[in-house]
């Protein structure tokens, strides 16, 4: 209700202003569009996984979720076992949502299926993996542009500056806090957020 509020008081600013009925169209598109990000939660989002299996992430309510994006080929791909660790320790507190992204280094060039294989052989994975998607650039997936666009998240601004970094979500589905690659799953700084 409150951002149809907003949308109102917008509208009622610029028709109260001087100009063209275009200045005012455009005004009205980008209440418009402010509203709708506003809007847009990550319930909203759908994205295939691993196997290529459908997952609405509103199936995730209720749970504090990890969302990291993650790499085969990374100085940072041991994290793998970090982020088994923290599946395995805290699950009933945390779940963790990994997203292969090629976006560094080309250091995820596999395709599902090997990356699949990769995390089941090496790390032993069982947390939630989903297909290989863009976390940064033109083709940026629209769930990493609602994590990094403060319009739409409500404060950050953050994207990944490489393979996994990691965002915290609350139960409530409200971005609590962007975790840069160097931080550990295992952390302190993540454990006593759950």
């Amino acid at each position: 209700m409150k951002h149809y509020w907003i949308l109102l008081l917008s509208l009622f600013a610029v028709a109260c202003q001087p100009g063209g009925a275009s200045e005012q169209n455009t005004a009205v598109e980008q209440a418009s569009l402010i509203t709708m990000n506003m809007e847009k939660t990550i319930y909203d989002f759908t994205l295939n996984d691993i196997d290529g299996k459908s997952v609405s992430l509103a199936d995730f309510k209720g749970q504090k979720l990890l969302l990291v994006n993650v790499a085969s080929k990374c100085g940072y791909t041991p994290q793998y076992e970090d982020l088994q660790n923290l599946h395995e320790q805290y699950g009933d507190k945390v779940t963790i949502l990994a997203f292969p992204a090629n976006n560094f280094g080309g250091q995820e060039p596999g395709t599902n299926e090997e990356i699949k294989q990769f995390c089941a052989t090496n790390y032993g994975v069982g947390f939630q993996l989903f297909d290989k998607i863009s976390v940064k650039g033109a083709d940026k997936h629209p769930l990493y542009r609602w994590l990094s666009d403060k319009n739409m998240n409500g404060w950050n601004n953050q994207e990944p500056t490489w393979n996994f970094c990691k965002y915290l979500v609350d139960e409530e589905g409200s971005l609590v806090k962007f975790f840069p690659s160097s931080v550990n799953p295992m952390d302190e700084e993540i454990i006593g957020l759950l």
